[in-house]
Formats: structure tokens, C-alpha cells, sequence
């Protein structure tokens, strides 16, 4: 068994890591000064735009794909280090690099399952950055961590189809360059639960399309916003349905896989960020006649930090593995795992981290308490813990036999 990282990843880490702290880190404060100024939480500053271009003439981009024609082609195990290093600034580096969610895996869908026409007119310009999109699935009168409940229709009408629904926390929908949706709805209810729906792709400009509003998470407005859309009879051609009628779950299935291997990636990096601040911020204090680092539950703070950080990439960089060399499919018990495993891990360390800052932790002078927003977030998004310890359970359970 060979731990070491590729050639190819390892070029690409040392380039990204002097990025980082060239530019990435020292443009976090402007980042925050820029944006309060602007009095819009969700547009880009301009010191954002200029990460954007320094990123892309230095090939830092789109790192994601692995499909060679539209990025570097890197494994899904080449890609794990790297989102955990842009991970450490999850607020500028994900988006800096064109690996943001939910674009990345919308990219992924259409050139997975997109027609050469929506790839050209959708794809193209979200892979050079020029517009931004979500992905609108999760609706508020049913329980969707269960996607089968989905009540959104997509109904056949001529040479269009027309949409009507309710959809919530679509995550970068109030991003003022958020161009096109990728909505899932119910085109053939009478269908099995697994082939009612499909996915189609919405302009954010289309009539009947509104954003009623942007919703907080634990008080922070996220880049892009989590927005509340009504769709009331959005009427758009049948050619921006992907792939077929009743193909939209297993297009989900595809989407969410590596997704959930993307947020999982950057959460290490937010705990290795969350340590760092801790390490520094005990060696720097002294309480009671002695370092703070001297006191013995911090030192059994750091050495656990270090474990649980360390058993958690392990089982991060094991599914990478397997999604490359196995499938999607054959790793669904690794991919439930980590999503159950890693963002707890994240919570922890950045609890303690926070703890260790007293009340300088709850504050915004250091990144903790987004960063904890964002990690307990990562326990309901793309699938709550309780789903996937019921999938994992059941995987397990069916390799007995009693």
C-alpha cells in the first residue's frame, strides 16, 4: 500500500500552497473589509475577481474536472489534497480556483449527461468563470432528505416544459452572476419512486422564476446566499431537459457522490486550519503561572485533534481511491461514512479551537465560529447523518445472512 501522493499531485500541492500563502490568506481581511463596504453579503469583491485571474493564468483552475477536455483530468485521489488545502480558507480559496459547490458538480452533470448545445451554452462559461449557477432540488413542504417526496412538476407542454414549485436552500441562487438553475422535478408521477423525476435547466431570468429571499445560516450569509424560489408556471424549451424523462434520480446519484467527496475534503481543512489557530493561540497565552500549552487538558485537546484529524483523511483519501478505481456505486458505504465522520471530526477540533480563544472565539476576528456555521451545516446538507448511517446500516446488514 503506497501513501505517498502522485507526481502530479504533488506539483500541483506545492503550487496551491504557495498560492495560499502568497495570496489567498493575506486577501482574507481585504475580503472582509470589501464586502462589509459593499453592503451586499453575496457579490463578489473585487479582490475575489483578482484571486480569480491570478488563480487562471497560474493553471490553479477548475482542479476538480476530471475529464481532461475541460480541466487538468486529475483522480479523484489527486483532487483530495488539494480541496482539503483550499479547504483551510473556505471562504475565498474553493471559489478563487473555480471549485466552488454547487457549481462544481453542476459542471460535472452537464459534461456528464449534457447535449454539446447545453455544454456550449451553459458548461463553457462556467468552466471559465464567467457565470455562476445552483442546483435546486430541496423543497419546504416535504421531508427531502428523502428525495422520492420531490413535488415540483415538469410537465410536457408542445416543444417546452412548464414548471411549478417550491424550492429552498438553493444554495448561490442570490448570487448576482448566478445565470442558470439545474432544477429536479416530477415529470412521470405515475412512474417507480426512482424514475418520476428528471433535471432541467433553468435560466435564473426566466418568467415566473422568483427569489423570494436569502436564508441565514446560524446568523452568517453565505456567498451567493441558501434562497427560497418560487417557480409559477416557467415555461422553458423540452431541449433543456438533461438526459431523459425519469433520468433525474440517477443523475442526482452521480452529482452527489463526488460532492459530498468535495465538502469532505475542504472540512479537513477547515479542522487543520481550526488546529493551527488553536496551537497558536495556547503557546501564546499563559494562565495560572504556566502556558496555556502546558495545562493538561489542552494537550489532550491537541494530541485527540490530531487522531481524529488524521483517521479522517485516511478514510477520505480510501473513497477517493475507490471512486476512481471501483465506482460511485461500489463505494457508497465509504462516501456515507465520511460524510457522517468528517464533518463531526471538523465540529470537534473547531469547538475546542474556539475554546481555547475564549471569547475572542465566538467573535469574527478569527474564522472559527463561520467556520463551526459551516461544518454543522455539512450534517443536514446533501443528506443528513441519520440518512447515511440508514444506508450504511443497511449495506452492512445485507452482507449477513441469518
Amino acid at each position: 500500500m503506497d501513501f505517498a501522493y502522485s507526481d502530479r499531485c504533488e506539483d500541483y500541492r506545492g503550487r496551491l500552497l504557495e498560492f495560499m500563502d502568497r495570496e489567498v490568506y493575506p486577501a482574507e481581511p481585504i475580503n472582509e473589509e470589501q464586502a462589509l463596504a459593499s453592503g451586499n453579503p453575496h457579490a463578489a469583491t473585487p479582490i475575489l475577481e483578482e484571486l480569480k485571474a491570478k488563480a487562471k493564468s497560474e493553471g490553479l483552475w477548475n482542479l476538480f474536472m476530471p475529464e481532461e477536455r475541460w480541466g487538468p483530468g486529475l483522480s479523484n485521489l489527486d483532487y483530495a489534497p488539494l480541496a482539503e488545502i483550499m479547504g483551510r480558507s473556505i471562504e475565498l480559496a474553493p471559489e478563487a480556483t473555480n471549485c466552488s459547490a454547487p457549481d462544481t458538480g453542476n459542471m460535472e452533470v452537464l459534461s456528464n449527461f449534457g447535449t454539446p448545445e447545453q455544454q456550449e451554452r451553459w458548461l463553457i462559461p462556467l468552466l471559465e468563470g464567467d457565470i455562476r449557477s445552483c442546483f435546486s432540488m430541496t423543497e419546504p413542504a416535504v421531508a427531502s432528505s428523502d428525495p422520492r417526496n420531490l413535488e415540483t412538476s415538469i410537465v410536457r407542454d408542445g416543444d417546452d416544459y412548464v414548471i411549478n414549485g417550491r424550492k429552498w436552500w438553493i444554495t448561490g441562487a442570490a448570487g448576482p452572476t448566478c445565470e442558470i438553475s439545474i432544477l429536479m422535478g416530477v415529470t412521470n408521477p405515475d412512474a417507480d419512486p426512482k424514475g418520476r423525476f428528471s433535471m432541467i435547466l433553468v435560466p435564473m431570468n426566466a418568467e415566473g422564476l422568483t427569489v423570494q429571499r436569502s436564508l441565514p445560516t446560524f446568523g452568517f450569509q453565505d456567498r451567493g446566499g441558501h434562497c427560497e424560489i418560487t417557480y409559477e408556471n416557467v415555461r422553458v424549451p423540452a431541449a433543456n431537459l438533461i438526459a431523459n424523462e425519469g433520468d433525474g434520480y440517477r443523475i442526482a446519484q452521480a452529482r452527489l457522490g463526488p460532492g459530498r467527496i468535495h465538502h469532505c475534503m475542504r472540512a479537513i481543512g477547515m479542522a487543520e486550519r481550526a488546529f493551527d489557530l488553536m496551537v497558536t493561540r495556547v503557546k501564546s497565552r499563559t494562565a495560572f503561572g504556566k502556558k496555556v500549552s502546558e495545562q493538561g487538558v489542552i494537550q489532550d485537546w491537541i494530541a485527540e485533534a490530531r487522531i481524529r484529524i488524521e483517521e479522517a483523511r485516511l478514510l477520505v483519501l480510501k473513497t477517493a481511491w475507490m471512486i476512481d478505481t471501483v465506482g460511485n456505486r461500489a463505494a457508497r458505504t465509504e462516501i456515507s461514512a465520511i460524510k457522517v465522520s468528517v464533518p463531526r471530526t471538523a465540529l470537534w477540533v473547531i469547538d475546542r479551537a474556539i475554546q481555547a480563544h475564549g471569547a475572542m472565539g465566538i467573535g469574527d476576528d478569527v474564522p472559527l465560529s463561520r467556520m463551526y456555521a459551516l461544518g454543522r451545516t455539512l450534517q443536514i446538507a446533501d443528506g443528513p447523518d441519520e440518512v447515511h448511517k440508514m444506508v450504511l446500516a443497511r449495506r452492512e446488514l445485507g452482507r449477513y445472512e441469518v
